[in-house]
Order: structure tokens, then sequence, then C-alpha cells
């Protein structure tokens, strides 16, 4: 195995595990959100999870906690992407493109 490859494989398993380590602390609430205070989807509150971090490692830069925060970041977008995947699965909820437009438009105002 090339040391790339070594590396890729080793990054891999540290995301997977801070994912199944946070998913046994707070349990499906990424994908299962309770919308105690918040009232979106899974893929509405994974975005805006998704934009915290960037905010801050785009304010911050990748000092002190800057590799945790890309770590998060990666969970985060796998957690996207199941979310995403679940949505096309489910005949019940909208239309999952409908939906990251609409979320994007009412998020930044673009249109």
């Amino acid at each position: 195995m090339s040391k790339t490859r070594e590396k890729i494989v080793a990054v891999g398993n540290e995301v997977i595990d801070l994912l199944i380590e946070k998913n046994q602390s707070y349990g499906d609430s990424a994908l299962e959100p309770a919308n105690v205070f918040a009232n979106g989807n899974a893929v509405e509150n994974l975005c805006a999870r998704i934009d915290d971090k960037l905010m801050r490692i785009k304010t911050q830069g990748f000092r002190g906690y800057g590799e945790d925060n890309v770590k998060d970041l990666i969970g985060y977008l796998i957690l996207l992407k199941i979310a995403l995947e679940d949505e096309k699965q489910d005949p019940h909820l909208k239309d999952w493109q409908e939906e990251v437009v609409k979320f994007y438009e009412t998020t930044t105002g673009v249109r």
C-alpha cells in the first residue's frame, strides 16, 4: 500500500471513529433532529452546522482547533450525503434538490 493510500485510510478512519463516537453521545440528532430550538430538517440543520464550521475556519484560520474543525467539517459532509440519500429514498419527503435550493436561497438571499 502506498504512503498516500495509508494516510487516506488513516484519516478516513479517524473521521469515521469521530462520527461513531458523536453518534453514541448525541444519538441520531444530526439525521433525526430533535427540533427543540431549530425547526429544520436534517439537510437544513447540517447545512447550518457546515456554515458554522466554515465561518470558524474563515475567521480563525487553522490555528488552535483548525484540524478539529476540518475533521468536524468532513464528518458533517458525510452526514449531509447520508441525509440527501435518505431524502431521495423517502417518498414522503420533498424532493431533496428543491429543499437544498430553497434552504440556500433562504439563508443567502440569493435567488
